[in-house]
């Protein structure tokens, strides 16, 4: 990445610029803009975050927005309220007064004198989430977004339910909030105060695994803040950009399908980062990609961003299966159009002999081990070790498995597969799993793309009918998106389970689906071999200046117990220590999880999740832990947490969670 030290115009930083909101509530912004910005007036870029600016985002803020800066914007990087250095209490995600909150400050920016009037508004996974759903609320002054790792739909494709299946990741964001928030703002911006906002803040942090394990169908409380519901609302200009290797692969899709404002997409193949240091690689020159957006929409310069294919995807060539890649093969391919008109479907159908042409009847029975999918990886790679799918044969070994023939050419998967089931299963519930594999010659397995759906969901995610034991039953799993090359020598995998651990929380019972018809339809793309688009190579303001304290480490591993047949999956991340060379605060982070099962019995599942944060300066020091966990029984789940906080050596707080929950055909 090459970094930039010189800009078009003088930048000035200010540290904390509060923002008052009609309630009083004063939220605390760090804004970059041109040095002459009251002179000559710029547009305001908004990036509205819970994750600290003046110690969780700011490696990759410094990155970012003094480029945004150096070429004429005003770049505002704001704590939301209960977080940071910003007054007030968090009550949830995305909740109304967070999108108001955004929508004020926006309005607040087109209002100053060195604010041309338009707004722009961006940000990756939570940022790119209320992006979204802050453009779908058209305050006048947002004029274009660019949103990245996102969602359209708060349900069925973020961390909480997918395809109706409880994501175990529901319990590890909870778990990772409850820590993160605990912390005080900075006293070198806030004052004296600090420690009642941190007090006020620990008696009033929630541990929200028991709000999203409340609502476990698509109800209301899930609708709010989904923009697929409708997307006419957005007007302002949306750029959206994705990665095969995080978890939210569809957003892209179904933003460049149904927004009728401009639109475009972007994936490549990376992980839940920004694109201009993500990986695996390569990465790409997102900010001069964003400075065109934001010339186009915010200062009515002709930067040809209109005439941008509708999608540019990194087609991922074939690689053998490793937990980790630092490059993906492949190349760029663009359309001009989504759906494309030069993506057919190829139909290939569940037989007695694997994959076949043509229906034939069979019966097969899916009856997983509880630990079918230890080679799942992580759901949201950030690069902390050996996070993404690996071989895949051993979770194939426990799924039915249907191969097709050896190719003879190259097939390019371009978009989302989906297959038709019909089965017959003995309990009222069932969750299952496809993937959709890669298998080379030596017969290594490489993940291609999967689905999950909670058999109770078949026909509605908000009204959710039980399965009649022994009784004929159909149903649809659509897989995520995809850009995908299998060679000629390769073949197609379909592999599915009743289990995916640890990626979903277990049926309360274990259960056969027995299968007797299905139909895979492929999207299809005709290949190239040559690159259908090119970006420029990634550019930065300067890294973030910091001393190292303690090195970053990471650790991945499985535990079974020949004797009891527990398996655990042990994760651990130390995120290192290091002190901020311009204001001098020390931060530190660890965690650590455990989730442990036995293959014959759903019941035995079971989560515990420690977090640790540090922060000191001088003689001044706090350090919270948080610590996690979660079981359940045949109809219940019960959760609980437990959150210290110590200032210097002093416990200064203490508070016990502790609740249970009805399980709703989960």
């Amino acid at each position: 990445m090459k970094t930039v030290t010189s800009f078009p115009r003088e930048i000035v930083e200010h540290p904390d610029i509060g923002i008052v909101m009609p309630d009083g509530c004063r939220l605390s912004a760090r804004v970059w803009m041109p040095a002459d910005a009251t002179d000559d007036p710029v547009p305001a870029i908004l990036e509205h975050l819970p994750y600290r600016k003046r110690d969780g985002t700011i490696a990759r803020d410094e990155l970012t927005h003094p480029y945004f800066a150096g070429h004429g914007y005003a770049s505002i990087r704001v704590d939301m309220r209960g977080n940071g250095d910003s007054e007030g209490l968090m009550e949830d995600e995305y909740t109304a007064q967070e999108l108001q909150d955004a929508c004020d400050v926006i309005a607040w920016a087109a209002a100053q004198p060195w604010c041309s009037g338009r707004v722009g508004m961006m940000g990756i996974s939570w940022g790119g989430f209320n992006s979204l759903q802050v453009a779908a609320l058209r305050p006048p002054a947002l004029k274009a977004i660019i949103t990245l790792c996102s969602t359209v739909d708060r349900y069925a494709d973020d961390i909480h339910y997918k395809g109706g299946c409880l994501l175990n990741e529901n319990l590890g964001w909870a778990a990772n909030m409850l820590s993160y928030s605990a912390r005080p703002p900075d006293p070198a911006l806030v004052g004296e105060r600090w420690r009642e906002m941190w007090l006020e803040r620990l008696d009033n942090m929630p541990f929200l695994a028991r709000t999203w394990l409340s609502h476990q169908t698509r109800d209301a409380y899930w609708r709010h803040g989904s923009v697929c519901e409708d997307y006419s609302a957005i007007t302002a200009a949306v750029l959206s950009i994705g990665g095969w290797h995080d978890g939210y692969r569809n957003t892209i899709s179904h933003l460049v399908e149904h927004v009728s404002a401009p639109v475009k997409g972007i994936v490549g193949p990376w992980i839940h980062k920004y694109p201009h240091f993500a990986a695996p690689g390569p990465a790409i020159g997102f900010l001069q990609e964003a400075l065109r957006w934001w010339d186009r929409w915010l200062k009515d310069i002709d930067t040809g961003v209109e005439d941008d294919p509708a999608m540019r995807l990194w087609l991922m060539d074939s690689v053998r299966p490793a937990y980790w890649h630092p490059e993906r093969p492949g190349r760029w391919i663009a359309e001009a159009a989504w759906p494309s008109p030069t993506i057919g479907t190829r139909i290939l159908h569940l037989a007695a002999s694997g994959l076949s042409a043509g229906p034939t009847p069979f019966e097969r029975i899916v009856a997983s081990p509880q630990d079918c999918g230890l080679a799942t990886g992580e759901y949201f790679p950030f690069n902390f070790g050996p996070e993404l799918p690996g071989d895949q044969r051993p979770d194939d070994a426990l799924s039915a498995c249907f191969d097709g023939e050896v190719l003879g050419e190259p097939l390019d998967i371009v978009g989302a597969p989906h297959i038709d089931l019909s089965f017959v299963c003995d309990r009222r519930q069932a969750n299952v799993c496809v993937r959709l594999c890669d298998v080379h010659p030596d017969g290594a397995s490489e993940l291609i793309s999967y689905g999950l759906l909670n058999l109770t969901h078949r026909t509605s995610h908000e009204f959710p009918q039980p399965l009649v034991p022994g009784e004929p039953a159909n149903a649809t799993v659509i897989l995520d998106q995809c850009a995908y090359r299998v060679p000629a020598g390769h073949r197609l995998r379909v592999s599915i389970s009743t289990a995916y651990w640890p990626a979903i929380w277990p049926s309360p019972e274990p259960v056969a689906v027995t299968l007797h018809a299905g139909t895979l339809s492929l999207p299809v793309r005709p290949p190239v071999d040559r690159a259908e688009w090119t970006f420029p190579e990634p550019e930065a303001a300067p890294a973030w200046k910091i001393e190292q304290m303690r090195k970053a480490s990471s650790e991945r591993r499985i535990e079974r117990d020949l004797e009891s047949g527990l398996v655990t999956v042990i994760v651990a991340n130390d995120f290192g220590e290091a002190r901020d060379l311009e204001h001098g605060l020390i931060t530190g982070s660890r965690m650590s999880e455990r989730w442990t099962i036995r293959p014959d019995d759903p019941l035995s599942a079971a989560a515990e999740i420690w977090w640790e944060q540090t922060l000191s300066r001088g003689d001044w020091s706090i350090h919270t832990e948080a610590r996690s966990s979660m079981h359940s029984d045949a109809g219940t789940f019960h959760v609980a947490a437990r959150l210290e906080a110590w200032e210097g050596s002093e416990r200064v707080f203490e508070r016990d969670f502790a609740d249970t929950v009805a399980r709703q055909h989960i």
